[in-house]
């Protein structure tokens, strides 16, 4: 079995991945000093050559970041000779593109961050952008939550079925998961205002009325195009609507616009910790610890969640 130390973002997913058999979780006391300043030590008698740090950049991104980096130096200095990061969510990669002069390509410069740790290897899941694996030098694999929604959402009858693809963008996701489901598409035509950010749908490719709705996405920030399209289809006449996305971002306030909106169920998966004041009888939540065991032991083992 591999160690795998934990950072502070995501303690849950670090215990799932031991349950599944396959790590054993390494001793580690993380804290700070009286000025803020974050302290790691190592605290497990025996670290092995090769060991695997887990660790999201959720909010606060920045104190994650340090404390990742500070417990890799830990390691390295305790005698790990080979170290595997799993960041299920890469923070700043909504961050991707240079949108106005005089802005920095933050993903790039996260990149370069996480490559002064002595990492080896980097697992991460559904990056906003394939691009970002061209910032690494090192070896980068991008897993992929689909085969949880695929499994989750593939017990719904399939003649009611309509996949949601929200806008243009979308539309290659939404064509290739409803092909894997058997299902059907719909497009919509949405527009953002690029000075409010207000969303608005213009027209929808097929009738909806009386359909099931699954919309897919990779991630949950503010949850604006998920509310608008939503009310746009039930008001349309569609029956439930469902949503999956790898990355919920626990933006404050956020899970509660959801609530109230037309979306019936929501289906996200453990990337991020979800915070014990999040509260939602729509929320699903499914687990990568599976995935991750499968793809860094080459384990063949059924998805559970």
């Amino acid at each position: 079995m591999m160690q795998i130390f934990s950072g502070s973002s995501n303690s849950s997913l670090s215990n799932k991945l031991v349950e599944s058999g396959f790590f054993t979780l390494g001793g580690i006391e993380l804290s700070a000093f009286t000025n803020g300043e974050l302290r790691v030590r190592i605290t497990e008698k025996r670290v092995e050559s090769e060991v695997t740090v887990l660790q999201s950049l959720s909010n606060p991104t920045e104190q994650y970041l340090v404390e990742f980096a500070l417990i890799c130096d830990a390691l390295k200095r305790s005698g790990a000779s080979k170290i595997t990061a799993i960041i299920p969510w890469l923070g700043y990669s909504k961050q991707d593109k240079v949108f106005l002069p005089g802005e920095p390509l933050s993903v790039k410069v996260i990149a370069n961050l996480l490559q002064t740790a002595p990492i080896e290897k980097l697992y991460t899941f559904d990056l906003h952008n394939l691009a970002i694996m061209g910032f690494f030098d090192i070896p980068l694999i991008n897993l992929s939550a689909k085969p949880l929604f695929v499994e989750y959402f593939g017990r719904l009858p399939k003649e009611n079925l309509l996949v949601a693809a929200p806008d243009a963008g979308a539309v290659k996701a939404a064509t290739q998961f409803a092909q894997e489901l058997g299902a059907d598409v719909v497009y919509l035509d949405k527009k953002r205002d690029l000075v409010s950010g207000n969303v608005t749908i213009q027209g929808i490719s097929r009738a909806v009325e009386g359909k099931d709705i699954l919309m897919i996405d990779d991630l949950i920030s503010t949850g604006a195009t998920l509310i608008e399209t939503s009310k746009y289809l039930k008001d349309h006449g569609a029956k439930n609507i469902r949503v999956g996305a790898t990355h919920h971002l626990y933006v404050p306030g956020v899970q509660e616009k959801l609530d109230n909106s037309a979306i019936d169920e929501l289906v996200v998966t453990d990337t991020i910790e979800k915070p014990a004041t999040t509260l939602s009888n729509k929320l699903r939540l499914l687990s990568v610890a599976q995935l991750i065991s499968n793809s860094s032991l080459n384990q063949e083992k059924p998805i559970s969640y």
